[in-house]
């Protein structure tokens, strides 16, 4: 596949500490990857290096097929978790510098940002001081700056801190239709809704290193343990469980008598799932047989609690 980012076995020391040992990631062109971690983990770490703001000990690191270069700089666009606006300064005024130390003309940073600014509807902020705005305003500017010279590769660094619900679904979008028009995505977050909602590859990096990676819907297929959530009706529920209980384990019946209704969670081997719906549909009516599907945020935790116990 090709790739926008490589590290190769990239070490980083800040004297005795091991900020990072030996990772190693390929991040595809025109995804979104999520680059997740406890705090402490090494991914701010990780992300300076790819910003060239400090420098691995060891390994490598690629940037659309070439060693990473000062000249990459003004393909990539990163918005930091810790934001860095002057507030004494007009919001246009900022905008407009920011964007020409990115290299960009000046008569075409204002045209991008006019666009930009009437998209997010905020043209009434140009002339606003910095101070003068909410959190939630000050990081759609900074949005603003980090994608308007249109970068092959953005790195988000907990992009909705700060955002009510609504325009954090806008942020949202936005981001995704950066993605539809072929930008690459780093997207590093502790919010792990926004990563089933947005992520297509993650990478996991816990005490320095790398312990899970690779395309989320395939780790979630590799987490899931069979099980089941059962629901139907029939007159005799009790018999019913008693027989199921027998052959497999059932995870918290719950029965309601009056109703004859059963609803519980089953584990069923995969190569047996067939052959129990087809003998639940002689005995009931089903209204729900579902595969539970870990969540990211489960898989998250149970992945980081094996690593520390086995250690």
């Amino acid at each position: 596949m090709d790739n926008i980012l490589v590290t190769k076995e990239v070490t980083k020391r800040f004297g005795e500490h091991i900020a990072l040992n030996k990772v190693s990631l390929e991040i595809p062109k025109n995804s979104i990857y999520g680059l997740l971690g406890p705090n402490g983990a090494g991914k701010t770490t990780l992300i300076r290096i790819i910003n060239q703001i400090t420098f691995p000990d060891k390994g490598e690191v690629f940037f659309d097929g070439e060693p990473l270069k000062p000249r990459h700089i003004s393909l990539i666009g990163y918005l930091p978790e810790e934001r860095g606006l002057y507030k004494g300064m007009k919001v246009g005024e900022q905008a407009l510098y920011l964007a020409q130390l990115k290299g960009m003309h000046k008569a075409e940073a204002k045209q991008r940002l006019k666009y930009w600014f009437d998209r997010l509807d905020i043209g009434d902020w140009w002339n606003k001081k910095v101070q003068e705005l909410s959190k939630g305003m000050a990081q759609k500017i900074q949005f603003i700056v980090t994608v308007l010279h249109e970068p092959k590769l953005l790195i988000f660094d907990e992009p909705f801190s700060g955002f009510d619900p609504i325009n954090a679904n806008i942020i949202k979008d936005e981001i995704l239709q950066l993605k539809e028009n072929g930008t690459s995505i780093i997207f590093s977050t502790h919010r792990m809704e926004s990563v089933e909602e947005l992520c297509e590859y993650i990478a996991l990096i816990h005490q320095s290193e790398k312990i899970l990676d690779g395309k989320l819907s395939d780790i979630k297929k590799a987490y899931k343990n069979n099980i089941f959530k059962v629901g139907l009706q029939a007159n005799n529920v009790n018999e019913l469980l008693g027989v199921i209980s027998d052959k497999f384990n059932i995870i918290g019946p719950m029965i309601d008598p009056l109703e004859n209704q059963l609803d519980f969670k089953i584990q069923i081997p995969e190569d047996e799932s067939g052959e129990f719906l087809a003998y639940l549909a002689q005995q009931a009516n089903i209204h729900q047989f579902t595969e539970i599907i870990p969540s990211a945020n489960e898989i998250f935790i149970r992945t980081i609690h094996n690593k520390d116990a086995n250690e």
